[in-house]
């Protein structure tokens, strides 16, 4: 892609958007106050304005990438090993390393099917920015029909990716039963509602996808596709969190036979977030625990250090005690006057309780 690439795409406009003498794109948008201007003519001249902001942005933004990658790279060869010149780089530029690293994965993606031949360098123009990133996340299977469409001069949105992609995931997946596929093809079932419900049911293991495939066999339509749907993100939730809970190592509980049982009763749902939020506690707590004591540590190490000769120190350590105390106490934020306190037992203490 060259700068002439650019030049293409506002040829392609003309009448929209022309270019100064200084290589600017100067954009002849309609009058927003005129009533001459039919609305459908008004919606159409600000459609073509918008696609050549898009692809101009698209083709700034896989150079930008490349130049990063170019910068990067040298850095690497002949830098301290440790990239502070790449930082540098980017810092003068006002550019954060998360922004540098997401162009270098545009211009690696452009790169790839560029060299794969899924696209030539004039096809880019047929994709929006989000599009494109859209196709080059998506199986090598998806970019070819992809790029097939683009060739053919169709424009490229993110919605167009999504729906192939869902086709594509939809007639060669092996999670689905034939009667389904059948009804996709012959477009009786949506595709859109199979894609999400196959990516849901390959994060379970085979045992919990067979139930869901005879259920959708026998009631192959929209409204069970939905809630097996559904089904199938509880059950990855509960799978995914129930390991992760610390309060669930107990011999005497059989988590599948639990799940079992909130499948029966129809609260599945409520059980799988319950273990989330479980997972998420404990995640807190531990975090909470290791906070405090380095709170504590600090607390004590600028006692030490501190005295009278800085009252004010002192006043604000006394401030935080509150939080660095055995009780922890804060206000809760939103709830008026009301206060939250937690109690962090020593080791002893612990240990004490658990035995009486």
């Amino acid at each position: 892609m060259q700068a002439k690439d650019i030049s293409n795409v506002v040829q392609m406009r003309r009448g929209t958007v022309s270019q100064d003498e200084n290589g600017l794109l100067n954009f002849h948008l309609p009058n927003p106050e005129d009533e001459k201007i039919p609305e459908t003519e008004f919606q159409n001249r600000i459609e073509q304005a918008w696609l050549v902001c898009d692809r101009v942005n698209l083709q700034t933004d896989i150079w930008r990438g490349r130049i990063l990658r170019t910068v990067r790279d040298r850095e690497k060869f002949y830098g301290d090993g440790r990239g502070t010149g790449f930082l540098n780089w980017l810092k003068d530029r006002e550019i954060s390393k998360s922004q540098a690293y997401s162009l270098i994965e545009l211009a690696n993606s452009a790169d790839k099917l560029l060299e794969g031949g899924y696209l030539e360098p004039e096809d880019v123009n047929q994709f929006s920015k989000r599009a494109f990133v859209e196709t080059a996340k998506s199986d090598p299977e998806v970019q070819q029909l992809v790029s097939d469409a683009a060739r053919k001069g169709d424009r490229i949105t993110r919605r167009e990716v999504r729906q192939l992609s869902d086709e594509w995931t939809a007639m060669t997946t092996d999670l689905l039963p034939t009667t389904v596929k059948e009804k996709a093809a012959d477009h009786t079932i949506p595709t859109r509602y199979l894609a999400p419900l196959v990516r849901e049911m390959k994060k379970l293991p085979a045992v919990h996808q067979e139930p869901i495939r005879r259920a959708i066999a026998e009631s192959p339509d929209v409204d069970t596709l939905k809630q097996a749907t559904a089904e199938a993100r509880y059950l990855a939730k509960y799978l995914e969190a129930a390991h992760k809970v610390q309060a669930l190592n107990n011999e005497s509980l059989n988590l599948e036979l639990a799940l079992e049982e909130a499948l029966r009763i129809g609260c599945l749902s409520s059980t799988a977030e319950l273990i989330n939020q479980s997972a998420q506690l404990e995640q807190t707590a531990t975090k909470l625990y290791l906070t405090w004591k380095r709170l504590n540590a600090l607390s004590e190490r600028l006692y030490l250090d501190s005295g009278a000769s800085t009252p004010h120190l002192r006043t604000l350590l006394s401030c935080l005690g509150h939080l660095s105390g055995e009780t922890i106490e804060t206000p809760l934020a939103g709830g008026g006057d009301r206060t939250i306190r937690l109690k962090v037992l020593s080791g002893v203490e612990a240990d004490e309780r658990a035995e009486m």
